[in-house]
């Protein structure tokens, strides 16, 4: 039974930082890729970054440079290192599972999520 539990969000003022953070449980494959996502109201589900267990990392576009995605294997989290927050960033973040493949910012290639974590910036 695969959980996902994401942490860490709140509220900050524009230029600001947050440390995300997904606590990952019952998951048994090697292969694995995990993927942050963002919705803001009234907006479709984005891909933010995504970490692949093959040691590569990917970034849309809209967050290079601001945002790092990690892993801390002994504690099977995946981590989301926010910086020079923008209220443009406010929207609940949600962590992805996925072995079977696939495009990393699409959700449909994740067949594992968390509940999510709000983030807010003002």
């Amino acid at each position: 039974h695969v959980q996902l539990v994401e942490s860490g969000g709140g509220s900050v003022q524009a230029g600001g930082s947050l440390r995300l953070s997904c606590a990952v449980s019952g998951y048994t494959k090697s292969r694995v890729c995990m993927g942050w996502f963002r919705q803001a109201p009234g907006k479709e589900r984005e891909g933010v970054a995504a970490w692949d267990s093959d040691g590569t990392t990917t970034y849309a576009d809209f967050v290079k440079g601001r945002l790092a995605i990690s892993r801390d294997s002994s504690k099977n989290t995946i981590y989301l290192q926010m910086n020079s927050l923008k209220p443009e960033d406010t929207a609940m973040y949600y962590c992805a599972g996925t072995s079977r493949g696939g495009t990393w910012y699409r959700s449909q290639t994740y067949n594992y999520w968390g509940q999510g974590t709000q983030v807010t910036v003002s």
